[in-house]
């Protein structure tokens, strides 16, 4: 009997630890939820604080506690967007895409994501997606139209934007992009620089003043261009490349006074700056400082070996330097590349006769005739 008894009591006692963890059961799962709304929380403080480190470790927490939450994975992936972790940003993205049913904005910032880390591919890829989804949305379009740009898209870029231009032209984000695709569209860049100008001036937008410049020197309208650069330097001189594309602009407007300073400007950023050691190199061999000179066209040459410009200047040093031979040779290569370029032509013509070469130097002087005789019929800006 007494055993029975002592059986009986551990069973009821057994009975009685079963109940009270079953009664604790939905406290545990009380706490736990009020654990994971506490730690989202901070993690949200902490993002909207600036505070990007302490709230991806708590988002994470977060996703432990509960793997699927959308919101914690959304959040924890623009968290690593603004510290530079973009793969596993789109990890993020991509693993929240499966179980959201609002997908749109998840799709935005996979795509910004994916912009943001240079790989405009993808980018382009998931703005096309929200555009079939969202076709009046104005960021959208942008956003579209510029990767299209960035992937050498532009004829894409076009027939997107130009006919939305007279519902967006005073956006300027809207005209910027019109304007890139513009100037990414052989025979249309001076309508791209129309509208990149206006950008600018709208703004007081260094950048857009630099690129409308940068295109204008391409197309060898060197005044305009210089304006738009000058105006760049002024609001912004820390803008990569400004220096050496002022300095140009300078040179070819005939200030090779003002253009010097540029380009030594610029090759104290960025000592290899091909453009800016050609140019500051071609300066001061003009002035016959020829021991400074071949510094910096040396570098030129080591930069870019096979560019033209940078091989004549490197020839025309060799002959002020009085090493004919070498000059020669090297201009005989130039002309090989390029038979209808002027100047190696007249330099040849001359080393030949210092060369005691008549014969050679009288040929060279009547393609010199020849060539200048057909850029005089041809008029300017041929």
């Amino acid at each position: 009997m007494l055993a029975r008894s002592r059986v009986s009591c551990a069973i009821l006692i057994n009975m009685r630890v079963v109940l009270l963890f079953l009664a604790l059961l939905p406290s545990a799962a009380a706490a736990q939820e009020a654990n994971l709304d506490q730690l989202l929380k901070s993690a949200m403080e902490e993002q909207q604080h600036g505070d990007f480190t302490a709230a991806i470790r708590d988002y994470r927490r977060v996703l432990q506690l509960s793997p699927n939450d959308v919101q914690a994975k959304v959040n924890l992936g623009a968290a690593l967007v603004r510290v530079g972790q973009f793969d596993e940003a789109i990890t993020m993205y991509r693993s929240a895409l499966a179980s959201s049913k609002d997908k749109n904005p998840i799709l935005l910032n996979l795509a910004l994501a994916y912009y943001k880390k240079g790989d405009f591919e993808n980018a382009r890829q998931q703005f096309a997606i929200l555009h079939d989804a969202q076709p009046n949305a104005l960021q959208v379009v942008i956003l579209l139209g510029d990767t299209d740009v960035r992937t050498g898209k532009s004829d894409a870029a076009l027939t997107l934007l130009e006919p939305l231009e007279s519902k967006y032209s005073q956006n300027m984000d809207f005209e910027y992009v019109l304007g890139s695709a513009l100037i990414a569209t052989k025979g249309r860049r001076r309508e791209g620089v129309a509208r990149i100008e206006k950008v600018a001036k709208a703004g007081s937008d260094a950048s857009a003043y630099m690129l409308a410049g940068a295109t204008l020197l391409d197309l060898n309208e060197y005044k305009p261009a210089r304006q738009d650069l000058e105006e760049a330097l002024r609001l912004n001189p820390r803008l990569p490349k400004l220096y050496t594309l002022v300095g140009i602009a300078r040179d070819k407007t005939g200030d090779v006074k003002d253009a010097e300073p540029a380009f030594r400007e610029a090759l104290k950023t960025n000592p290899d700056d091909f453009e800016a050691n050609l140019y500051l190199g071609a300066i001061l061999y003009k002035r016959r400082d020829v021991g400074e000179a071949k510094g910096y066209l040396d570098r030129a040459l080591q930069l870019k070996p096979t560019d033209s410009m940078a091989r004549y200047e490197a020839a025309m040093l060799k002959s002020t330097s009085g090493d004919y031979e070498t000059a020669a040779r090297e201009l005989e290569l130039l002309v090989k590349d390029d038979p209808d370029w002027l100047e190696p032509h007249v330099e040849l013509a001359t080393l030949y006769y210092r060369l005691h070469r008549p014969e050679d130097g009288a040929k060279e002087r009547q393609i010199v005739d020849s060539l200048t005789a057909k850029q005089q019929a041809q008029g300017p800006g041929k």
